[in-house]
């Protein structure tokens, strides 16, 4: 797959099968409009195009606030990259594009920059200075410029929205099970390994404390899961805690991960935790030995999950 990240720099496309998203998620509902894509492009011999924008077009309206992204746009290149998909056109979304005419938005944008053949879009889809263009205008305008329409059935769009809203809502819960099954594949984010206060190594569980790499990925809840991850490309097993520390009187949200067998220096570094299953909520212990106790079954339970 070709990511391009200019529209100033496209190549020129063979029988060009286009469709614009977000993709957030890349989820089983995505998985539908690719497969079409793909199917189409087959028939005609054409390439597979998906357009999307960064940063988010909501930002552009409101930049204070936080989108709680299922994947941040470097996790979504990796994902479409398993698709097979041709090129991903990753358009910078500033104030002059957003005030785009529908018009021009259909002719010097998709027109003149993709010369498309079919054009996959839903029938909810709007585009140009104020949303006002809509799949009529694109289906009038295909007899101006000779591309074919093709809508996006409206089961598939009720599937793509309530699929997305019931994976954010399962990963805000903790429901990494439900998540992991309505995305067909499991959860992961990145976080930058930071300083912590060494209390995990005094318990003789050595914690790597994580910072989020990006403000609008979205967050999961509370508590501790069984999760890989991985460290320089080598997948571990391991354990991560979210949340609040009850026992110690610590109100700071905290994201820490066990990773077993590992005793390497990896402060500063980027790691991938991929999350499995959730395994307890946070609890208050009466002292460090209870709460180390528990933490000797939380390793337990984590293996039992991670034993394959």
């Amino acid at each position: 797959m070709k990511v391009h990240s200019s529209i100033e720099s496209l190549p020129q496309f063979r029988n060009a099968v286009l469709t614009i998203g977000t993709f957030d998620g890349v989820h089983r509902g995505h998985q539908q409009i690719i497969n079409a894509l793909k199917e189409e492009a087959q028939k005609i011999q054409g390439e597979t195009i998906i357009i999307t924008f960064h940063p988010h077009p909501r930002k552009i309206v409101n930049s204070n606030i936080a989108l709680q992204l299922i994947n941040t746009p470097e996790e979504r290149i990796q994902l479409l990259e398993q698709h097979q998909i041709d090129h991903l056109v990753v358009v910078p979304f500033n104030k002059s594009f957003s005030e785009l005419s529908a018009d021009d938005y259909i002719k010097e944008f998709l027109i003149n920059k993709f010369h498309p053949h079919s054009i996959i879009i839903g029938y909810d889809h709007r585009f140009g200075k104020n949303r006002i263009g809509d799949f009529k205008l694109l289906e009038e305008k295909s007899l101006v410029y000779g591309y074919q329409l093709i809508e996006v059935p409206q089961h598939v769009l009720d599937e793509i929205e309530i699929s997305s809203t019931k994976i954010r809502n399962a990963l805000l819960e903790g429901d990494v099970l439900t998540a992991n099954k309505l995305l067909g594949y499991d959860f992961f984010f990145e976080g930058k390994v930071v300083s912590g206060d060494k209390l995990g190594r005094q318990l003789g569980y050595p914690t790597a404390n994580l910072e989020y790499t990006d403000e609008d990925k979205i967050h999961l809840g509370e508590g501790v899961y069984a999760v890989y991850v991985q460290v320089e490309d080598v997948l571990k097993k391991g354990m991560l805690s979210i949340g609040k520390r009850p026992t110690l009187h610590d109100i700071k949200e905290r994201v820490e991960v066990n990773i077993f067998d590992f005793d390497s220096d990896i402060y500063g570094q980027t790691i991938k935790v991929i999350v499995k299953k959730y395994l307890r909520q946070q609890e208050k212990y009466p002292n460090l030995d209870a709460l180390k106790a528990q933490i000797d079954k939380d390793k337990i339970n984590s293996l039992k999950v991670l034993k394959d």
